[in-house]
């Protein structure tokens, strides 16, 4: 695949420069309808005078579901499909292109353990949704049912034909859902988020995933339970 779309570090999870798009859009959208996006992590050389690089990190296969033309611009729903690894770039001009590998979970032999553990976690999450939905949270706040569109896209079977080596197990996909925010997410619960988000994405353990998802979602319905509970005394 040969198309990429570059993410600093210093923006928002999952924001992709607008002039990715525009080469997406002009260049390939009609032809592969798939592009990589990737993070680059700034490398800096303490106590010397080189300069600070970047390396690129945590690359996903995105696949362009749908493209809906405006007056002005398109509106672009896209899915991300699977992890990537970038063995090499091929030219920069006027876009990125290289070459990439998938990053599948290792096969686990545990598939009592794993359903049971999947069945867990969307329970868990349900769970979640259900008081979630009940919080009050100021506009601005995040959508309240992130978790449960997380779900529904994992469930959701991804038809694409030329990227069938890069679509993980659905029992991958799902050890990811339960690592999305809440509403009312403090500083500091964002970035344990941004921790666990950075663990789940380096281990290739379906299980060690979604223990890392289940701990972080029970704390995340241990907190909304309490802020309902304080919700309902202010009433």
């Amino acid at each position: 695949f040969s198309l990429f779309c570059i993410e600093l570090t210093y923006l928002p999870i999952f924001v992709i420069l607008l002039s990715c798009y525009v080469h997406i859009l002009l260049q390939y959208l009609l032809k592969n309808k798939i592009f990589v996006h990737f993070v680059l992590d700034p490398i800096v050389f303490a106590g010397t005078s080189v300069e600070g690089s970047f390396a690129a990190r945590y690359g996903c296969l995105v696949l362009i579901e749908k493209v809906e033309q405006l007056q002005i611009g398109a509106l672009v729903s896209i899915r991300g499909v699977g992890r990537v690894k970038i063995l090499d770039f091929k030219q920069v001009q006027p876009y990125l292109t290289g070459e990439v590998i998938p990053l599948i979970d290792k096969f686990s032999s545990e598939t009592a353990e794993l359903s049971s553990k999947v069945l867990g976690l969307k329970s868990a999450l349900f769970t979640l949704n259900s008081l979630e939905i009940k919080l009050k949270a100021p506009q601005e706040a995040l959508l309240q049912t992130r978790s449960m569109n997380s779900l529904l896209w994992a469930e959701k079977n991804i038809n694409f034909d030329s990227a069938k080596n890069f679509i993980p197990l659905m029992t991958e996909r799902l050890s990811f859902v339960g690592l999305q925010p809440v509403s009312g997410n403090t500083q500091s619960e964002v970035q344990a988020l941004q921790n666990a988000k950075l663990k789940a994405m380096d281990t290739k353990d379906t299980l060690e995933r979604l223990d890392i998802s289940m701990v972080l979602v029970k704390k995340n319905i241990s907190m909304v339970a309490a802020k309902l509970a304080i919700q309902s005394l202010e009433v």
